[in-house]
């Protein structure tokens, strides 16, 4: 991993990009801190023309977003231009909104429909990619919603971005899901699993202060295709630039070759 392929994801500083000038000065932050790329949340308040504007004078770029569900499942002509218009190849589905996962049938209709947005996609010359949570990991079947939704799917049209925290989560392990999804793993969200003493309930940690491997993480993904690998907590102890600047520092001293 080489350190111009790690990004962070804004959803982290979520509450600093509410406005233009807000986004303006986060977005100073964070190449200050030394992140050259970001992936976007999604399509917010702040218009694209002038994310465009303010990461390029940043020399930031945009490696990835993700979009409303809606949206792709219903319309992937306008992700696709999104996605030419940000300059951006991968555009991931991020939260499955409605979807019964306790149901098999309701989960293959919902891979036909990733399957579908994602060849528009796919012969426009992008890529979609799905974001998992652990509830993916429910089993409706002999099968786990995530092995449903890549067992019926082509490649070509619905590629991973895995979540490194939530395959925990969920009971798995990040590595052998990273193995799994060789050739199909373009982005990789790497964030940390702790465990709280008071209640023993899992929380997110700064990259490299929780529980998890990341150098056999980040090897695995590697020898699947990760191009990109993406710094995320979604809820921080305290100030969460602070937290990226602890993430950030571990990546660039432990983890890049």
């Amino acid at each position: 991993m080489k350190l111009n392929q790690v990004a962070v994801q804004l959803y982290t500083l979520r509450d600093f990009c509410q406005t233009t000038s807000d986004f303006a000065v986060t977005a100073k932050k964070v190449r200050e801190i030394g992140f050259q790329n970001v992936e976007l949340v999604g399509a917010g308040v702040v218009p694209d023309e002038e994310i465009i504007r303010i990461l390029a004078g940043e020399g930031l770029r945009c490696c990835s977003f993700h979009e409303s569900p809606d949206l792709i499942l219903k319309s992937p002509e306008k992700i696709v231009e999104r996605l030419n218009q940000m300059g951006c190849h991968y555009v991931a589905y991020p939260f499955p909104a409605g979807i019964d996962f306790k149901s098999e049938s309701s989960v293959i209709q919902f891979a036909k429909d990733l399957n579908h947005s994602g060849e528009v996609i796919h012969k426009a010359g992008k890529t979609l990619c799905y974001h998992n949570h652990a509830s993916e990991f429910e089993r409706p079947v002999s099968r786990t919603v995530l092995d449903i939704l890549y067992g019926e799917t082509l490649p070509q049209n619905l590629q991973a971005e895995l979540d490194t925290y939530w395959i925990q989560f969920g009971g798995f392990s990040p590595v052998e899901w990273c193995q799994k999804m060789k050739g199909r793993l373009p982005l990789l969200h790497i964030k940390d699993y702790g465990v709280n003493p008071e209640n023993h309930q899992p929380i997110y940690k700064e990259v490299g202060l929780g529980n998890l491997d990341f150098k056999k993480i980040i090897a695995a993904a590697e020898d699947s295709g990760c191009q990109w690998f993406i710094v995320e907590q979604d809820t921080c102890p305290g100030n969460p630039f602070d937290s990226i600047q602890k993430s950030f520092e571990y990546v660039k001293q432990q983890l890049v070759s």
